[in-house]
C-alpha cells in the first residue's frame, strides 16, 4: 500500500500539473461502483465536478485532497493498488482497471486506476469535511508538515501504550506511516519492533524522531518505493527509486548494512516485519 512518501510524491506532481485546470467532464467507467461507494450514483460525482477549477492539492496522511473553486473537495485514497495517472495526450489508450477519468478543458486527463478496488474516490464539501470524513479528523500529526521538537514527540509517545511498530503505524498517533516505512525507521533508529513504546530512553526517543524525519524525507526525495509488483507509480507512470535504499524491508537473509548480521523476517499482526536481531535493541 502506498504510504506517506508515495502519496506526497503524487501530491507534489499533481500540484505542479493540474492546479489551475478546469474540469470539462468526468467519466465513471464500468466497475467504478466500488470506487465511488460513498455516493449513491456516479452522476453525483460528475455533476459536482464538471466546470469546476482545481485550486490546490493537499495531503492528510495517506489521503489526497484535491480542492476546487466551487468549494468541493475530491478525496482520493489509493488503497492497496490505486494509481493516479496524468495523461497529456488524451488518445493514450485507457488502461485496464481504470475506474474514473477526469477530462480537462485545456486538454489532458487524470485517470484513477485500481485493479484490486480497495481504493476510493469521493467528493465532499470542504467546509463540512470534518463531519463527512471522520477518519481524516482522527488522524494524528503529520511528520512532514507538523513541526515539533523531539521532546514534544517523546511526550506524545509516552502517552501511547503498545509495541513500538504498532504505535508508529497507528494513524491516530502519526499519519501516513505503514508497514514498510515503520521497519525502515526502526532500523535507522536501532530499535526493535516489539519494544514497549513507553520504554524508550531519552536518547532512544531522540534517535527515533530523527530517524523518522530523515527516512521519510529521503524517501520523498527519491519519489517513494516501488516494490516487485510495481503497483506504485507516480502520475506519469514512472516507478519510485527508494526501494534501492531499503535497509531491511524485503531483505530477509541478507547481511545487515550496519553490523553485517542477518536480516530476519517475522510475522506480527498479520504482516511481515524485517529487522536485524543483532543491532536493533
Amino acid at each position: 500500500m502506498p504510504e506517506l512518501p508515495e502519496v506526497e510524491t503524487i501530491r507534489r506532481e499533481l500540484d505542479h500539473e493540474v492546479v489551475g485546470r478546469r474540469v470539462k467532464s468526468v467519466d465513471a467507467l464500468p466497475g467504478s461502483k466500488r470506487t465511488l461507494r460513498r455516493h449513491k450514483t456516479s452522476k453525483e460525482v460528475v455533476t459536482r465536478l464538471e466546470g469546476a477549477k482545481i485550486t490546490g492539492v493537499r495531503r492528510r496522511g495517506k489521503y489526497l485532497l484535491i480542492d476546487f473553486d466551487n468549494g468541493e473537495v475530491m478525496v482520493v485514497h489509493l488503497g492497496m493498488s490505486g494509481q493516479l495517472l496524468y495523461v497529456k495526450a488524451t488518445k493514450t489508450p485507457v488502461a485496464k482497471h481504470t475506474k474514473l477519468v477526469v477530462h480537462f478543458t485545456q486538454a489532458g486527463e487524470l485517470r484513477f486506476i485500481d485493479p484490486r478496488t480497495f481504493g476510493e474516490v469521493f467528493v465532499t464539501k470542504g467546509d463540512h469535511m470534518g463531519d463527512t470524513v471522520p477518519e481524516l479528523a482522527e488522524l494524528g500529526f503529520d511528520p512532514l508538515v507538523d513541526v515539533m521538537s523531539w521532546i514534544r514527540f517523546g511526550s506524545l509517545l509516552q502517552q501511547r501504550s503498545g509495541k513500538l511498530k504498532a504505535v508508529l503505524m497507528d494513524q491516530r498517533f502519526v499519519a501516513g506511516i505503514g508497514n514498510l516505512y515503520a521497519d525502515e525507521i526502526l532500523f535507522a533508529a536501532g530499535l526493535r519492533f516489539d519494544r514497549d513504546a513507553g520504554s524508550l530512553t531519552t536518547e532512544e526517543t531522540r534517535r527515533l524522531y530523527r530517524a523518522m524525519l530523515e527516512t521519510l524525507n529521503e524517501a520523498v526525495k527519491q519519489r517513494g518505493s516501488s516494490l516487485a509488483d510495481e503497483q506504485y507509480k507516480d502520475i506519469f507512470g514512472e516507478l519510485g527509486g527508494y526501494q534501492a535504499s531499503h535497509a531491511v524491508y524485503g531483505r530477509e537473509g541478507k547481511a545487515c548494512l550496519r553490523c553485517r548480521g542477518v536480516i530476519i523476517r517475522v510475522r506480527t499482526g498479520g504482516r511481515s516485519t524485517y529487522y536485524c536481531e543483532q543491532c536493533q535493541v
